[in-house]
């Protein structure tokens, strides 16, 4: 048997043809009473459901809903005024409402009625649509920064795809929700309109067939028409009330994370001292000669009580704070299944804080970390041409507190101490370290440095120091290591994303290329090789017709990416030349260079550089000293050596020199003016 919900369409359809039959056939005061209890149970389910909402959007058919609910109400109003002036009686709910409401007095019950009105005409419905006209303005003036916002997250691995097109979604449903509401309030004020004249037609009508064609005594026609008429006007103005508050109350809701009683009593009882003197005000009105001592008293006492735990309540937060303690929410329930293959899953980055650290990623504490990183991605991406992997960000009590760890597929690859309330004033190199503070390296180049309190950002700044934030350490510290592992964090995976892409805007530098005449493993290792070396991959179609000219030649994925790099030449050479078109290198001596060219070997795991310990620890350390020159004199340390001694020699050294860049004649444009700072030789000057 299906369920109700498959048939709710078909409900829908034949209530609102109900509806509209209500208009226009006359029912009998039975079926009446039945509907007019129906408009009333529906009114209190939509006040009540708007009071358990978390966001309004929860609510987004209230609109329509609330169109269905005034025309059925306003067709209860057609068919009580035709049984009222036909018949002179309208079923038991009106009757009770025009005799046990107002107690059968006809003055009284119309001055309520009217009061009813005015309350729902003038305030709330007033000030509903009011609500409603700056929501929608408002909700659609702030699309564009809600776009951004996600397009960041996005950016920032906060969210996958699939979460940005359900917030995407929701924006268009929210402004689409406030649009709706600007014109549904419109219903709920023209319905009060349409009941005061109804009431007043009524109340005149029934006064005329009750004296001209029923023959009435001019009392006791006007007390029955007229009391019959106010019960009809209450029985749909009571309901109609309800209504009105609950579109107030949807169009005022705040999303939060509870339903509004919760919300309230949360927001109500922050400030303790707020509700301390509100109990003392009370209870002095209490006294007051006059004033009734005991209703006055136990609201005292109630807000005196309430202020009191509350105060408790903070100060035992307060020393929970204090003291660290970490409160973690409850998750929700997982099975068991669930649990273990959410163990297996492994990010690419994450990184570890410790819970001092916090405040430097948490938005609301003015932490601006998130967006640090999202401007890293894009950063990257724009440098590399590769798209960095979201970074899963947690806090682990195990470490430190103002320790954070990088890890790369699970493994830990740097860690480092920040001083959240000092700044780190960085040593360019050359100036004494005549300033107060802790010492310290800086993580990224390992610079010196020092921990400087912020007082001491002027002096330091003065002096020459480079004085950064610790937030600032560690986005520029992230951004390094990004680089240095660049090759093991692009995947086979990022590979065929790119492929695609490419694959979309030029195919054909993909068609015939990839997979027929260069295996996608190929390119990936060639990607690889570049990305090891900081070498932007941005142009992959130049990358992509080189593997394609020399693949014929070899299939050697080191060789590959030596003719790749020559094809990239241009970009390299922008890459480390100076604005004035000139490159500070330092070389090899010849003799050294061809000792090294005659001991580069192909292995399996490519072309390698094979010599004696003690030479390559002589060659290592003179190479390392002539980089420190350069880096101390403001220039990148560049290696310029012959083609085919360069893969070689780069990988001999990444690991004792990862800032030095090793790069080949046949890489430099032609009009580059080179100048070199020196030789470097493994042999003695004698």
């Amino acid at each position: 048997m299906k369920s109700f919900s498959s048939y709710s369409d078909v409900i829908l359809a034949v209530a609102v043809v109900g509806i509209i039959g209500v208009l226009i056939i006359p029912v009998p005061t039975g079926f009446l009473d039945l509907l007019l209890a129906a408009n009333i149970s529906l009114s209190l389910v939509i006040l009540l459901s708007t009071l358990y909402l978390k966001r309004p959007l929860e609510f987004s058919v209230f609109p329509g809903l609330l169109l269905v609910v005034t025309l059925f109400r306003l067709s209860l109003n057609v068919a009580s005024t035709r049984l009222i002036l036909g018949e002179g009686y309208a079923g038991a709910v009106i009757d009770s409402f025009g005799n046990f409401v107002v107690k059968g007095n006809y003055v009284v019950g119309f001055i309520i009625f009217i009061i009813l009105v005015v309350i729902q005409f003038v305030v709330i419905t007033k000030g509903a649509g009011r609500i409603s006209e700056v929501a929608a303005r408002f909700t659609l003036d702030a699309m564009p920064g809600k776009q951004m916002a996600i397009d960041a997250d996005l950016n920032a691995g906060l969210i996958n795809d699939d979460d940005a097109r359900r917030r995407r979604s929701e924006i268009t449903k929210e402004a689409d929700f406030y649009g709706a509401m600007d014109g549904a309030s419109k219903f709920v004020r023209g319905d009060a309109v349409a009941g005061i004249l109804i009431t007043l037609i009524n109340v005149i009508g029934g006064f005329i067939i009750g004296m001209a064609q029923e023959g009435l005594p001019l009392t006791e026609a006007l007390r029955r028409y007229t009391l019959l008429s106010i019960g009809d006007g209450l029985v749909t103005q009571i309901p109609a009330l309800i209504v009105a508050t609950a579109s107030g109350i949807l169009v005022t809701r705040a999303a939060g994370d509870s339903n509004l009683g919760s919300e309230m009593t949360k927001q109500m009882t922050l400030q303790p001292k707020a509700l301390a003197v509100a109990s003392a005000i009370v209870f002095l009105l209490g006294i007051v000669p006059g004033m009734p001592f005991w209703p006055f008293s136990i609201f005292s006492i109630l807000v005196g009580v309430t202020a009191y735990m509350t105060s408790q309540a903070m100060k035992t937060k307060e020393i929970a704070d204090a003291t660290g303690e970490v409160r973690i929410e409850p998750e929700e329930h997982k099975t068991p299944t669930q649990q273990a293959e959410e163990s297996l899953h492994l990010d690419t980055l994450e990184l570890e804080i410790g819970y001092g650290l916090i405040p430097l990623v948490d938005v609301q504490q003015g932490g601006d970390l998130l967006e640090r990183i999202s401007t890293i991605r894009r950063q990257l991406a724009q440098e590399l041409g590769v798209i960095v992997p979201p970074i899963r960000i947690r806090d682990n009590v195990q470490l430190k507190p103002n320790l954070y760890e990088v890890k790369l597929k699970g493994n830990s690859i740097a860690r480092f101490e920040l001083m959240v309330d000092h700044l780190l004033a960085i040593n360019p190199g050359y100036l004494d370290d005549d300033i107060d503070g802790f010492a310290a390296k800086e993580p990224a180049f390992g610079m010196s440095a020092k921990w400087i309190i912020q007082n001491f950002k002027e002096l330091a700044e003065m002096k020459g120091y480079t004085v950064v934030e610790p937030a600032a350490v560690m986005a520029t510290h992230i951004t390094e290591l990004i680089k240095i592992h660049a090759a093991e964090i692009f995947t086979r995976q990022d590979v065929k994303n790119l492929v695609d892409r490419v694959k979309k805007d030029t195919p054909a530098a993909v068609e015939d290329v990839v997979g027929d005449i260069v295996p996608i493993s190929t390119l990936e290792k060639v990607l690889q090789n570049l990305l090891s070396e900081r070498i932007s991959m941005r142009d992959i179609v130049t990358i992509l017709e080189s593997l394609a000219e020399y693949s014929q030649q070899t299939k050697d994925a080191d060789v590959l990416t030596e003719y790749v790099r020559m094809a990239l030449r241009r970009t390299i050479t922008h890459t480390y030349a100076g604005t004035d078109g000139t490159m500070s290198v330092f070389t090899l001596e010849p003799r050294t260079e061809k000792f090294l060219s005659d001991n580069v070997q192909a292995t399996k795991q490519g072309l390698m550089l094979v010599i004696q310990p003690a030479n390559g620890e002589l060659l290592t350390q003179r190479i390392a000293k002539a980089s420190e020159r350069m880096s101390r004199e403001g220039n990148t340390p560049l290696l310029l050596v012959s083609p085919n001694v360069r893969m070689a020699l780069h990988r001999y050294l990444q690991g004792a020199i990862p800032n030095l860049v090793v790069v080949s004649y046949s890489e430099i444009l032609p009009q580059v003016e080179v100048f070199s700072k020196e030789a470097v030789s493994i042999y003695d000057a004698n």
